[in-house]
């Protein structure tokens, strides 16, 4: 017999279960990364690709005593930079990228961070994710939901999206989803991913979506 096709409604009322019992879960969930203002947050989140959170607070704390500012980050000697960005992992690359879009901050948009979805994925390594992050912990915008390794490792395993591509579980998400909850969803995802459904072998047995989870025990 074929599989069932589940409507969108039916969708839409299992996410919004699974934020209700998430946020009983983590009532404390925040952001990750240490930042004191919007160019911190964005030089964090380009740091954080394919690296901890953790690994990047470690990087951050002198990172940020060194360079205050766009126009410091713009005129970093890049192998000077790279020294301090070592450790996260394709540090050139990200050097590289950290100096060219400050360098753009400084150019079009007086060295501050901008707060459009538009602007910040004009920027060299910013792209929709960081962009996402950016806008929602910097500035309380939802905009759209970041999509990370766990939102979209979760969102499979919950059958909110069928798809492999970023771009795209973020559009099934946000129909799912009302935008008043499009920032708490990655922080309870993140939280649980970390918590619970990790990748390797999730633990469904304390997983408080056990009910409602169609990959439940199949992982």
């Amino acid at each position: 017999m074929p599989a069932r096709t589940v409507s969108l409604k039916e969708c839409a009322s299992r996410a919004a279960k699974i934020v209700e019992l998430l946020r009983s879960a983590y009532p404390g969930t925040a952001a990750f990364l240490h930042f004191s203002n919007p160019l911190e947050l964005l030089v964090a989140t380009i740091l954080s690709a394919q690296c901890t959170d953790k690994k990047v607070n470690e990087v951050t704390g002198p990172l940020f005593k060194k360079y205050r500012s766009a126009q410091d980050f713009a005129a970093a000697a890049q192998p000077e930079l790279e020294k301090y960005v070592h450790q996260t992992g394709f540090f050139r690359n990200k050097a590289k990228n950290i100096i060219a879009a400050s360098q753009r901050l400084c150019s079009f948009y007086g060295g501050k961070v901008p707060a459009t979805m538009e602007d910040l994925v004009s920027l060299p390594g910013v792209a929709r994710k960081t962009a996402n992050i950016v806008l929602a912990q910097a500035f309380h915008k939802a905009c759209g939901i970041a999509v990370d390794v766990h939102v979209k490792r979760l969102a499979g395993r919950l059958g909110l999206s069928a798809s492999s591509n970023s771009d795209k579980i973020e559009q099934n998400l946000m129909e799912l989803l009302p935008q008043k909850d499009w920032i708490d969803f990655n922080h309870i995802l993140v939280d649980h991913g970390r918590a619970v459904c990790v990748a390797r072998k999730p633990r469904c047995s304390m997983c408080v979506l056990r009910d409602i989870c169609p990959s439940a025990d199949r992982c």
